[in-house]
């Protein structure tokens, strides 16, 4: 269509919409016992409003403008698409510091999807969401503790340090110490964010729907549902707090192996509400910070094992996954010694907000297709896929989202067909496979993402944070080892739950113990594959 017809076709939806939000605004300002508040933030909405428009209108005309009469995949044609896909990634990436709260959180998804979204977007994404997020100033955070607590942050403890320790795009975080003396992290949530998160919201589904309504293969439409669903959980920090706790008494209930090795930090429940989450103050590694981790004596390779341990666990046995595992999210401390006198890490987990719960029949079957991925079970894996709803179609395109390599390498049978270093060479490999996929696989992603439940949607950003840790802490082939061993005893499991039967139960067992064998020649080919690797180097 012409970039007028764009402009035409829109403009009338973008002035309904308009005028809705501005009579709502009107009515909540008759209506509200805090008016001044409301006031402000109603007489901020058609601004941002505005905003989210503009930016809109202007990427879906630079697109319709720029690839204007250029032959489809040209060299012109590519080199005007990747010129507007630079400018339109840096205006939205502008568009979501200038509006802030949800926006933040928009753009920080978009810099994930690597295997989606074209790599400009990820690239500027990346760059700037995890590091610039809004600051809320001092008065802001006063205004927060009095509506909460009643009382200023220098009342309510002893120190209150007003520069934050970190920020991000929901809330920021202080140290503080308590009356008693006891060193304490204060989350603090952005001011007005509650009030304006459902608008933005709606403000955001407008501009995903605008750009699938012009271009009928950008359909980021499930990503919007995901955040309507996920934000009012994250904003509770209550909410936060419950998880925590739920997801340690997990670990002593179901996985007590590990229960020394994983720690959330305690809650000062008196001190907590919906917009106010006080903890116990970590001192600890960034678990990525290799350097550090070796200071306190304790193998970066075994920090990369735990975590593959605890999120297997999450994953495949418990079923409530802390789904957002970035490296800010997850700190590393010593926690006691091995047998042979090795440090052993402790994994601690931050920002309980975002958790998702896999009902049994997704659980298992997501179990059975990382069996089959780690032992190159092309009918497993085909099996699987099918049953959490990838179909017959898209199934190998699923296992390579998955496993972020090539069919061919998913179905080797070698014993490192998945192993990624994390060298630089590795690095660019799949650097480049990811490309490749987004560039060549546009549609059919957006196809699979369509029909897969949004609980493994937001299995596979996990998945890419837990790949994107793994890679930092130098790779270890045992982590696929371990997906492999917890995913299998969950099948196991699976089964003789399912099978009563005398004859059903022994042919588990065997079926168990050849499995066991396998895992252990696995094991065996693994250390020599590295023995080898390690021999060549030196």
């Amino acid at each position: 269509m012409a970039a007028g017809s764009v402009l035409r076709r829109v403009s009338s939806k973008w002035l309904v919409v308009c005028s809705v939000l501005g009579g709502s605004g009107a009515a909540a300002i008759a209506s509200t016992d805090d008016p001044a508040t409301t006031l402000k933030i109603c007489t901020s909405v058609p601004l941002r409003l505005l905003r989210s428009a503009f930016t809109a209108s202007i990427i879906a005309l630079d697109y319709e403008y720029s690839l204007w009469g250029l032959p489809d995949g040209s060299k012109e044609w590519a080199e005007a698409k990747h010129e507007a896909h630079v400018r339109s990634a840096r205006r939205l990436r502008d568009l979501c510091f200038q509006n802030g709260g949800i926006y933040i959180k928009l753009g920080q998804h978009i810099g994930q999807l690597e295997y989606l979204v074209p790599k400009e977007y990820v690239q500027i994404m990346k760059a700037s969401m995890l590091n610039r997020c809004p600051v809320s100033k001092y008065n802001q955070v006063c205004q927060v503790f009095v509506k909460e607590l009643g009382r200023t942050p220098n009342e309510v403890f002893v120190e209150f340090d007003p520069v934050p320790l970190a920020s991000a795009s929901l809330a920021q975080v202080h140290a503080a110490r308590t009356h008693d003396g006891k060193k304490v992290a204060v989350k603090v949530q952005h001011t007005h964010l509650t009030d304006t998160a459902a608008i933005d919201t709606a403000m955001v589904d407008l501009i995903v729907n605008f750009l699938n309504w012009c271009f009928p293969a950008f359909d980021y439409r499930w990503l919007v549902e995901e955040i309507r669903e996920s934000l009012p959980k994250e904003l509770d920090f209550l909410y936060e707090a419950k998880n925590s706790e739920k997801c340690l008494e997990n670990f002593k209930k179901l996985s007590p192996h590990l229960v020394n090795y994983i720690y959330a930090p305690k809650v000062y429940w008196n001190l907590s509400t919906s917009r106010l989450l006080t903890m116990e103050f970590m001192d600890a590694a960034e678990v990525t910070d290799v350097s550090a981790i070796r200071r306190l004596g304790i193998d970066p390779n075994d920090v990369a094992k735990l975590v593959s341990q605890v999120f297997a666990e999450m994953i495949f046995k418990h079923g409530f996954v802390h789904c957002d595992p970035h490296a800010a999210n997850m700190m590393v401390r010593p926690s006691g010694r091995s047998f042979l006198g090795r440090r052993r890490p402790q994994l601690i987990l931050l920002d309980h907000g975002l958790y998702k719960t896999l009902d049994f029949s997704t659980r298992t079957s997501y179990a059975a297709l990382w069996k089959a991925l780690i032992f190159a079970d092309v009918n497993g894996i085909k099996e699987n896929s099918v049953k959490l709803g990838a179909g017959e179609d898209l199934y190998t395109l699923f296992a390579g989202i998955l496993t972020m390599r090539p069919w061919n390498r998913v179905i080797d049978p070698a014993v490192d067909h998945l192993f990624l270093q994390g060298n630089a060479s590795d690095r660019e490999e799949l650097q480049l496979f990811m490309q490749m996929y987004a560039s060549q696989y546009f549609v059919q992603i957006s196809e699979l993402l369509r029909r897969l439940p949004r609980v493994i949607l937001l299995m596979l950003k996990t998945n890419d944070c837990l790949r994107s840790v793994n890679h930092s802490l130098g790779s270890s082939l045992d982590t696929f080892l371990i997906i492999g061993r917890v995913s299998s005893s969950v099948v196991i499991e699976t089964k003789m739950l399912l099978n009563k039967s005398f004859l059903s139960r022994v042919g588990i067992v065997l079926e168990e113990i050849l499995l066991e064998v396998r895992l252990l020649t696995l094991h065996i080919a693994s250390w020599l594959l590295q023995l080898r690797k390690s021999l060549s180097t030196n």
